[in-house]
């Protein structure tokens, strides 16, 4: 009994110290990776604007002053009012307008895209406004809706719905008909079906959509503000150009820029927890793969 006491009594020991510089090493390897990710998501802007300062500032051109003498022009014409004046109006008919976009693109892409008869009848016409240019709607839509912010809104979402739609349409006709069997068969809710079936099963395509429509919303935002406004971000871009006020135009570019990448950011993470479910699936098919 003793002889077989012994050899496990330096076993016991052993697991702890095996572990202690996996823990140890871990938070070092975390630290290395959002290094690396940092450097990937910084190293590209860093290196133009820096190609951008060191060439304006040798340029001798009106129509593109130096990157120090815009960058000097920004704070006092942005944060000196135009903040509430002209900055918080755009983003406010961006968020209506991209939010009517995506409810009425999800809620006809979801009817469209469940019945089959109704695809094949309104595809033809999909496809037609889908082919026209966003911005030609703008000055129509201001012939019926005057200059506005209902406009505005009406112009993103005339522009932004179509990738939603489309993209919930196809995303709803990819669903392994399998699901919609093995709901009928526990007799699922109607409700309860459109939520962990249709919705869980196109939310990859819907979320495809969306980003494509969030873009194309910050363009529209910008283009109905240049027809006819008295506030907002194409508002003062064309007017600071109209005014040969270019250092202040550019700052606007540069704050139009900013925007886009926030809110790209911003979707980014939204994105991260609805679509969670989603890799964590992925990465299970492939580890099952190997």
């Amino acid at each position: 009994m003793t002889s077989l006491t012994a050899p496990s009594a330096p076993s016991g020991p052993a697991t702890p110290t095996a572990a202690a510089p996996g823990s140890a090493a871990s938070p070092a390897a975390r630290l290395g990776r959002h290094g690396r990710r940092l450097v990937v998501l910084l190293g590209l802007p860093t290196v133009l604007v820096a190609l951008w300062w060191v060439v304006s500032e040798r340029a001798d051109n009106f129509f593109f002053p130096p990157l120090s003498e815009i960058l000097a022009e920004f704070g006092p014409t942005w944060f000196e009012g135009r903040i509430t004046d002209d900055v918080l109006p755009s983003l406010g008919r961006l968020a209506a307008g991209y939010s009517l976009a995506l409810l009425l693109g999800v809620a006809l892409g979801v009817l469209i895209g469940t019945r089959p008869a109704l695809r094949a009848f309104a595809e033809p016409v999909l496809e037609f406004f889908r082919a026209i240019p966003p911005p030609v709607m703008a000055p129509i839509l201001m012939l019926f809706l005057g200059i506005d912010t209902t406009m505005k809104v009406a112009v993103i979402v005339s522009g932004a719905i179509w990738p939603v739609l489309l993209n919930t349409v196809e995303g709803v006709r990819g669903i392994d008909g399998l699901l919609h069997d093995t709901a009928r068969v526990y007799r699922l809710r109607p409700v309860t079906r459109l939520r962990t079936v249709v919705l869980r099963g196109a939310s990859p395509q819907i979320v495809t959509g969306a980003r494509q429509a969030l873009s194309i919303a910050i363009v529209l935002m910008v283009i109905s503000e240049m027809f006819a406004a008295n506030n907002g971000l194409g508002f003062s871009i064309v007017q600071f150009q109209r005014g040969f006020a270019l250092p202040e135009m550019w700052t606007g570019i540069i704050l139009l820029g900013l925007v886009g990448l926030l809110l790209s950011l911003i979707f980014r993470a939204v994105e991260r927890v609805v679509l969670a479910w989603y890799r964590g699936q992925r990465q299970a098919q492939r580890g099952g793969n190997r």
